[in-house]
């Protein structure tokens, strides 16, 4: 079932990186970003990751836990949040289950050629497990303080 804003986010569990698992039921006290990015290790993905990575202390003391996903494997994650330094998980979601009930599953154009890819997009979701708000067809730049302010705000609501 899609997310819809206002409404409670269904449960889910994806394999993680540091060789865990996550369940959005598993997080309730604490609000959740999920950030969904199309590729490890590629220039747009990097850099906002490294945002995310840099303002870690700024959500955390927000009372939000950050996590990455795309459709990229556990190793290929690994290496990506290795190299870069994330103090948070990425999520492995092969099978596009949460990529699905988001809706960032969108047709994209590449030198001329259409196939369907991540729509780089930010949720987030408060202490209950309730979608506060949503960013779709992010631009990097400004995005991840545009999200740490809202996180700061739903947690001092």
């Amino acid at each position: 079932m899609p997310v819809t804003l206002d409404q409670p986010v269904a449960d889910f569990t994806l394999s993680a990186t540091g060789g865990t698992s996550v369940s959005l039921s598993a997080l309730k006290g604490q609000q959740v970003v999920l950030y969904f990015y199309p590729k490890d290790s590629t220039p747009g993905c990097t850099t906002q990751g490294q945002g995310f990575r840099d303002a870690h202390g700024d959500f955390l003391a927000a009372n939000t836990l950050v996590f990455g996903v795309s459709r990229d494997g556990l190793k290929s994650h690994e290496n990506f949040k290795g190299k870069q330094g994330f103090p948070f998980e990425l999520l492995s979601d092969k099978e596009e289950a949460l990529c699905r009930q988001f809706e960032v599953i969108k047709l994209k154009k590449l030198y001329g050629k259409e196939y369907l890819g991540i729509d780089r997009s930010t949720f987030l979701i408060d202490k209950d497990g309730v979608l506060r708000q949503e960013w779709r067809g992010v631009k990097v730049p400004g995005h991840v303080e545009t999200v740490l302010a809202a996180a700061q705000a739903l947690n001092r609501a």
